[in-house]
């Protein structure tokens, strides 16, 4: 396997003000020009997102009214703020035998310290050494971050988590929040109120409600597009080929936003959507959620977790399964972790909101190489603003992936690097939205297609469409297929691409927009950090 130390490991840690660090991605290069779509001195715009004379991003809508989203607020606090720095105030080191108690029981006794005036309590360390664990290790106290002293492979110099055993089956090793799933379904009493804009655009904020009367800035906000006969036609039940075609009810879109403003009956939310909603095909609606079991303001830094198993990685799966689950949880951050020989992820996002990874590896899973495995940074339902920056995998079958389908949306894999890819990187299935590869890098894949942002088909359990209103941005794919075709009311989009960009993909659908394939110096660089700079400005 290629040195990591080879891949820009940049941290988000030392982000000011929110923005990332380097070169601001919203100020032009050197020498370039700001007149919009077309060629700069150094370089090309797109027609669709580009700077205009004054240095400001602008989009361009086709005729649906599709456009490119806004992905700039995946993230811990939709990357308004910088990952803090937490003080350590408990300190343990290994103990004989197996460690799970030892460790929750600092994670507990840091967990019932008070909070500070942003909500945060304080950083469990765990020193140098190897942490034999049999158990599940929870997270799951608002403000408590774990931190290692290094995630490399010597104990002496860093922290390694030691997954030992099978028992539970299939087990996660580290669950950070609270664990459960809700579905975000908890109603304030009294706020459901519906959706009366007859259409809301795909990067919209604010939208018309009948009643506003029991909301208010600051409220959690839960949206609701159902899954009508009416939008499952529209969408050609998902176009699931020879399999059963989508049901009504079984691919609801469900946003998690907070409420910014409220001025009569109109409701501005931080974050835009990422569908359009028409109103004669789902009547969409509204509640104020009660935030029951949710954690908030926790952290796991610099530690290794390390998965046993016996005998053939490419057959053993007897042993944990998920290093890292984010579940019940916002406002998370993992920083600086590796995660080996799991089975299924080496991180996993579940019920998940406004969620930064980064500089973080999963490598060499150890698992049959099959369906439902090898997910290394996998999203599942309702993550969403999730951010995942300077990540690494190895050997992957689908290596930085949304397998959230219709809850999952606002995901932004940047400057991941896969190295030796068995499948694709990919929206997986049933209407994913809005999920955003930035300067992917793909090395020595194994496959022919190594990004899919398409329709699957009867694969799985009726795929069928993965994919809407998702982008690649500036992705390399070490000359294999990057496939991207157009959802029906949707658009998915392949801009300044390298490697064979094409519409064919395993089923046969018309190609979505692509740009610039195989043309050098696309302007700018990173979509995501030209959109949280524009924002910032």
């Amino acid at each position: 396997m290629a040195s990591f130390d080879a891949v820009n490991r940049r941290s988000l840690l030392t982000m000011s003000g929110g923005l990332v660090l380097g070169q601001l991605a919203g100020q032009l290069p050197a020498g370039a020009t700001a007149s919009g779509a077309g060629a700069t001195e150094t370089g090309w715009q797109s027609r669709l997102v580009h700077y205009d004379a004054d240095g400001r991003l602008r989009y361009h809508q086709d005729a649906e009214k599709n456009r490119i989203p806004d992905f700039s607020h995946a993230g811990y606090r939709n990357a308004d703020q910088p990952i803090p720095e937490v003080p350590t105030v408990c300190r343990i080191g290994p103990v004989e035998g197996d460690n799970t108690g030892h460790i929750q029981a600092a994670i507990d006794a840091v967990g019932q310290l008070p909070k500070d005036p942003v909500g945060l309590r304080g950083a469990v360390l765990l020193e140098a050494g190897i942490y034999p664990v049999a158990g599940t290790v929870r997270l799951n106290h608002d403000g408590v971050v774990l931190r290692g002293v290094g995630d490399e492979v010597d104990p002496a110099s860093n922290t390694i988590i030691r997954a030992v055993g099978n028992v539970p089956e299939h087990r996660d090793v580290l669950v950070v929040g609270g664990g459960a799933s809700t579905q975000w379904r908890g109603e304030v009493p009294g706020t459901r109120t519906t959706v009366t804009s007859d259409v809301v655009e795909v990067g919209a904020r604010s939208f018309n409600v009948a009643d506003a009367s029991a909301l208010s800035p600051g409220d959690s906000l839960i949206l609701v597009h159902p899954c009508t006969a009416e939008w499952l036609a529209a969408i050609d039940h998902g176009a699931t080929g020879k399999d059963e075609p989508w049901t009504v009810d079984s691919q609801p879109i469900v946003y998690n936003r907070r409420i910014t403003e409220i001025r009569g009956n109109r409701v501005t939310v931080d974050v835009p959507l990422f569908n359009h909603l028409r109103r004669d095909l789902s009547p969409s609606y509204v509640y104020a959620w009660d935030r029951t079991g949710v954690v908030a303001e926790v952290g796991v830094e610099d530690l290794r977790i390390d998965i046993e198993f016996a005998g053939d990685p490419d057959q053993d799966e007897d042993h944990a399964w998920v290093a890292i689950k984010l579940r019940q949880v916002e406002d998370v951050w993992v920083s600086g972790c590796t995660m080996l020989h799991f089975a299924k992820a080496g991180m996993e996002t579940d019920e998940c909101t406004r969620a930064t990874i980064v500089n973080c590896r999963a490598l060499d899973p150890a698992s049959v190489v099959t369906g439902g495995l090898r997910y290394n940074f996998n999203t599942e339902k309702y993550s969403q603003q999730v951010l995942f920056a300077d990540c690494y995998a190895s050997r992957a079958r689908h290596a930085y992936i949304s397998n959230g389908t219709s809850t999952a949306s606002g995901v932004v894999f940047l400057r991941g690097v896969s190295e030796g890819s068995l499948a694709s990187s990919e929206g997986h299935r049933r209407w994913s939205q809005a999920l955003l590869w930035d300067n992917h890098r793909e090395v020595a894949p194994a496959t022919g297609i190594t990004l899919g942002i398409y329709n699957r088909g009867d694969y799985g359990t009726g795929h069928g469409w993965a994919s809407a209103h998702s982008v690649a941005w500036n992705a390399d794919m070490a000359g294999r297929r990057l496939v991207v075709q157009r959802s029906p009311t949707a658009q998915n989009y392949a801009i300044g691409c390298a490697g064979e960009v094409t519409g064919d993909g395993p089923f046969e659908h018309p190609t979505g927009h692509i740009e610039g394939a195989n043309q050098p110096g696309l302007v700018p660089a990173s979509l995501y950090e030209a959109q949280l700079a524009d924002r910032h400005r």
